[in-house]
Protein backbone atom coordinates (compact mmCIF):
# COMPACT_ATOMS: atom_id res chain seq x y z
CA UNK A 1 0.00 0.00 0.00
CA UNK A 2 2.69 2.47 0.94
CA UNK A 3 4.37 1.57 -2.43
CA UNK A 4 1.34 2.48 -4.21
CA UNK A 5 0.81 5.67 -2.17
CA UNK A 6 4.66 6.62 -3.05
CA UNK A 7 3.90 6.26 -6.66
CA UNK A 8 1.19 8.51 -6.94
CA UNK A 9 2.70 11.34 -4.80
CA UNK A 10 5.99 11.16 -7.40
CA UNK A 11 3.01 10.96 -10.38
CA UNK A 12 1.99 14.01 -8.74
CA UNK A 13 5.95 15.95 -9.54
CA UNK A 14 6.98 15.37 -5.38
CA UNK A 15 9.62 13.12 -3.37
CA UNK A 16 8.68 10.68 -1.31
CA UNK A 17 10.60 8.22 1.37
CA UNK A 18 8.65 5.51 3.45
CA UNK A 19 10.00 4.83 6.86
CA UNK A 20 8.93 2.52 9.43
CA UNK A 21 8.34 2.37 13.35
CA UNK A 22 10.58 0.71 15.26
CA UNK A 23 9.24 -2.77 16.15
CA UNK A 24 8.53 -3.63 19.56
CA UNK A 25 7.79 -7.34 20.15
CA UNK A 26 10.76 -9.84 20.37
CA UNK A 27 11.64 -11.13 17.20
CA UNK A 28 11.12 -14.74 18.09
CA UNK A 29 6.83 -13.74 18.65
CA UNK A 30 7.08 -11.12 15.63
CA UNK A 31 7.97 -15.01 13.57
CA UNK A 32 5.53 -16.88 15.43
CA UNK A 33 2.88 -14.07 14.34
CA UNK A 34 3.53 -14.93 10.91
CA UNK A 35 4.97 -11.56 10.45
CA UNK A 36 7.34 -10.78 6.97
CA UNK A 37 9.49 -8.47 10.27
CA UNK A 38 11.15 -5.72 9.24
CA UNK A 39 10.80 -4.29 6.26
CA UNK A 40 13.58 -2.76 3.79
CA UNK A 41 12.25 0.75 5.15
CA UNK A 42 14.58 3.39 7.35
CA UNK A 43 13.25 3.66 10.54
CA UNK A 44 11.81 6.71 11.28
CA UNK A 45 12.75 8.98 14.20
CA UNK A 46 11.37 12.00 15.39
CA UNK A 47 13.03 14.41 13.04
CA UNK A 48 11.25 12.05 10.33
CA UNK A 49 8.06 13.78 10.84
CA UNK A 50 9.65 17.27 11.44
CA UNK A 51 11.96 17.68 7.87
CA UNK A 52 8.56 16.46 5.58
CA UNK A 53 6.14 18.61 3.76
CA UNK A 54 3.64 16.20 4.34
CA UNK A 55 3.33 12.46 6.07
CA UNK A 56 1.07 9.95 5.45
CA UNK A 57 0.71 6.85 8.05
CA UNK A 58 -0.15 3.49 6.84
CA UNK A 59 -1.76 1.93 9.98
CA UNK A 60 -2.03 -1.85 10.28
CA UNK A 61 -5.36 -2.06 12.38
CA UNK A 62 -5.10 -3.73 16.12
CA UNK A 63 -8.68 -3.70 17.52
CA UNK A 64 -9.52 -0.71 15.61
CA UNK A 65 -6.70 1.61 16.44
CA UNK A 66 -2.97 1.85 15.82
CA UNK A 67 -0.72 -0.88 17.09
CA UNK A 68 1.13 -0.27 19.91
CA UNK A 69 4.38 0.05 17.66
CA UNK A 70 2.94 3.13 16.20
CA UNK A 71 1.29 4.33 19.54
CA UNK A 72 5.22 4.48 21.73
CA UNK A 73 6.67 5.84 18.08
CA UNK A 74 3.80 9.06 18.88
CA UNK A 75 3.82 8.85 22.04
CA UNK A 76 7.55 9.98 21.88
CA UNK A 77 6.25 13.25 20.34
CA UNK A 78 5.84 15.22 23.37
CA UNK A 79 8.43 17.48 22.80
CA UNK A 80 6.80 18.31 19.24
CA UNK A 81 3.81 18.79 20.48
CA UNK A 82 4.71 21.57 22.96
CA UNK A 83 6.57 23.48 20.81
CA UNK A 84 4.23 23.31 17.94
CA UNK A 85 5.76 21.81 15.67
CA UNK A 86 3.94 20.05 13.47
CA UNK A 87 1.12 22.52 13.25
CA UNK A 88 -0.42 23.29 9.81
CA UNK A 89 1.26 19.92 8.47
CA UNK A 90 -1.21 17.91 6.33
CA UNK A 91 -1.37 14.52 6.75
CA UNK A 92 -3.39 11.34 5.55
CA UNK A 93 -4.45 7.84 6.57
CA UNK A 94 -4.55 4.18 5.02
CA UNK A 95 -5.03 0.99 6.95
CA UNK A 96 -4.96 -3.01 6.84
CA UNK A 97 -7.11 -4.70 8.84
CA UNK A 98 -7.29 -8.49 9.44
CA UNK A 99 -11.21 -8.82 8.74
CA UNK A 100 -13.33 -6.09 7.43
CA UNK A 101 -14.27 -4.37 10.79
CA UNK A 102 -11.18 -1.20 12.14
CA UNK A 103 -10.93 -0.01 8.32
CA UNK A 104 -13.00 3.09 8.94
CA UNK A 105 -12.87 2.68 12.80
CA UNK A 106 -8.97 3.44 12.86
CA UNK A 107 -8.51 6.22 10.67
CA UNK A 108 -10.87 7.67 13.33
CA UNK A 109 -9.19 6.81 16.57
CA UNK A 110 -6.24 7.95 14.98
CA UNK A 111 -7.46 11.08 14.47
CA UNK A 112 -7.38 12.10 18.34
CA UNK A 113 -3.47 11.81 17.90
CA UNK A 114 -2.79 14.09 15.14
CA UNK A 115 -5.43 16.92 15.78
CA UNK A 116 -3.39 17.17 19.66
CA UNK A 117 -0.44 18.45 17.13
CA UNK A 118 -2.31 20.93 15.21
CA UNK A 119 -2.10 18.47 12.00
CA UNK A 120 -4.52 18.92 9.26
CA UNK A 121 -6.06 15.50 7.88
CA UNK A 122 -6.43 15.60 4.57
CA UNK A 123 -8.79 12.50 3.73
CA UNK A 124 -9.10 10.57 0.46
CA UNK A 125 -12.86 11.03 -0.33
CA UNK A 126 -14.83 10.46 -2.79
CA UNK A 127 -14.03 12.17 -5.65
CA UNK A 128 -11.30 10.70 -7.09
CA UNK A 129 -11.75 7.23 -5.78
CA UNK A 130 -15.36 7.09 -5.59
CA UNK A 131 -15.86 4.51 -8.62
CA UNK A 132 -13.16 1.92 -7.07
CA UNK A 133 -14.26 2.64 -3.41
CA UNK A 134 -17.69 1.96 -4.64
CA UNK A 135 -16.99 -1.09 -6.41
CA UNK A 136 -19.47 -4.22 -5.35
CA UNK A 137 -17.75 -6.78 -7.67
CA UNK A 138 -15.16 -7.55 -4.76
CA UNK A 139 -14.72 -7.76 -1.39
CA UNK A 140 -12.00 -4.62 -0.68
CA UNK A 141 -10.42 -2.10 2.22
CA UNK A 142 -10.99 1.51 1.59
CA UNK A 143 -12.68 4.34 2.58
CA UNK A 144 -13.30 8.37 1.98
CA UNK A 145 -11.07 7.82 5.54
CA UNK A 146 -8.72 6.62 3.41
CA UNK A 147 -7.12 3.59 1.07
CA UNK A 148 -7.55 -0.07 2.63
CA UNK A 149 -6.64 -3.31 2.59
CA UNK A 150 -8.12 -6.41 4.31
CA UNK A 151 -5.35 -8.92 5.13
CA UNK A 152 -7.05 -11.91 6.67
CA UNK A 153 -7.11 -13.40 9.80
CA UNK A 154 -3.82 -14.71 9.68
CA UNK A 155 -2.22 -11.82 7.81
CA UNK A 156 -1.72 -13.48 4.12
CA UNK A 157 -3.77 -11.55 1.89
CA UNK A 158 -2.24 -9.20 -0.01
CA UNK A 159 -3.51 -5.94 -1.55
CA UNK A 160 -5.40 -6.44 -4.22
CA UNK A 161 -5.26 -4.43 -7.61
CA UNK A 162 -7.69 -1.82 -6.60
CA UNK A 163 -6.81 -1.52 -3.74
CA UNK A 164 -3.30 -0.39 -4.51
CA UNK A 165 -5.19 1.44 -7.17
CA UNK A 166 -6.94 3.63 -4.10
CA UNK A 167 -3.74 4.00 -2.25
CA UNK A 168 -1.68 5.49 -5.63
CA UNK A 169 -5.01 8.29 -6.24
CA UNK A 170 -4.62 8.43 -2.10
CA UNK A 171 -0.88 9.58 -2.57
CA UNK A 172 -1.45 11.64 -5.20
CA UNK A 173 -4.20 13.74 -4.23
CA UNK A 174 -2.60 14.04 -0.99
CA UNK A 175 0.53 15.46 -2.65
CA UNK A 176 -1.49 18.03 -3.95
CA UNK A 177 -2.88 19.03 -1.45
CA UNK A 178 0.46 19.26 0.88
CA UNK A 179 1.71 21.17 -1.55
CA UNK A 180 -1.00 23.78 -1.08
CA UNK A 181 -0.54 23.85 2.57
CA UNK A 182 3.04 23.91 2.27
CA UNK A 183 3.20 27.09 0.47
Amino acid sequence: MAESAKIGIEAAGHKCEIYQVRETLPEDLVKKLGSPGKLPYKEADISTLTTADGLMFGIPTRFGNMPAQLKSYIDSTGGLWANGTLRNKPFGIFVSTGTGGGNESTAMNALSTFVHHSMIYVPLGFASAGHLLSNLNEVHGGSPWGAGTIAGADGSREPTPLELEVARIQGEEFAKIAAKIAT
